[in-house]
């Protein structure tokens, strides 16, 4: 993985750069992976990466090649997310998923459906905290000095509404470590459950596009019509078959 690993290590330094200006104890990189698909839930995580863990100097020189999980191949994005959950077990970061449904993105859109996941995985990690530390579990959703928060930074642009306290971080999934690592999580974790559906069903080949627009898919649904796991709001615009039993029973 050698083309992963950039010199001077700019996420690692962007993080800590954050934690040296605003003083935190933590960062926390938010992230999400399946906006964009046509089926399939979107999945969030956060990764929780402290003080102290970016001063390790195994973890610095191990977390060179996280990066964007965009810019790697899924076999990359597995070894790294199999590094995080080793990281994970000895206690250097803590990661957790959170899921918004396909019936949640039909009820909220996208948007909420999203804002809706990244809230379930902070409120995991919260519950983690309080498990471990109450002071910060409390801290985590602003109640008390700003200085002693974590940092919350979250890819792309502000979430409103939105009830946790978060800096946006446009292509911060390029730019920051935690971020990056949410990425990765979130990504791998959608692609698993992704592979899932197709083994529920085949017709659609979930298991080489995971739910996005690639032209097996397209050919697909027109032949079949959509399927429980598809969001018919990204369906709209698609010429699909009228009289298609399965579309008809579906909605």
């Amino acid at each position: 993985m050698a083309n992963t690993v950039r010199k001077g290590h700019p996420l690692w330094r962007f993080d800590r750069q954050q934690l040296r200006t605003s003083q935190r104890p933590a960062i926390i990189g938010v992230d999400e992976a399946g906006r964009g698909a046509l089926a399939g839930p979107v999945v969030a995580a956060v990764a929780l990466i402290s003080t102290d863990t970016y001063e390790n100097a195994a973890f610095k020189r191990q977390s060179k090649a996280i990066n964007d999980s965009k810019q790697l191949k899924a076999a990359q994005r597995d070894e790294q997310f199999a590094l995080i959950a080793d990281w994970m077990e000895q206690g250097w970061v803590r990661v957790f998923p959170g899921i918004g449904s396909v019936a949640e993105i039909e009820e909220l859109n996208i948007l909420g459906a999203t804002r809706l996941a990244m809230g379930r995985a902070l409120e995991a990690l919260q519950m983690e905290l309080q498990t471990f530390d109450d002071e910060h579990g409390e801290l985590l959703n602003g109640a008390a000095s700003m200085q002693r928060l974590p940092q919350v930074l979250v890819d792309g642009k502000p979430l409103k509404p939105f009830r946790w306290r978060h800096e946006a971080v446009v292509g911060g999934d390029g730019k920051s470590l935690a971020i990056a690592m949410a990425s990765i999580f979130a990504k791998v974790t959608r692609d698993r459950m992704i592979v899932d559906l197709h083994q529920e069903d085949s017709r659609y080949g979930f298991d080489q596009h995971k739910g996005y627009g690639a032209p097996r898919h397209l050919a697909a649904l027109r032949e079949h019509g959509p399927s429980p796991h598809h969001r018919s709001l990204f369906l709209r615009k698609l010429e699909l078959p009228k009289n298609n039993a399965t579309q008809t029973e579906l909605f």
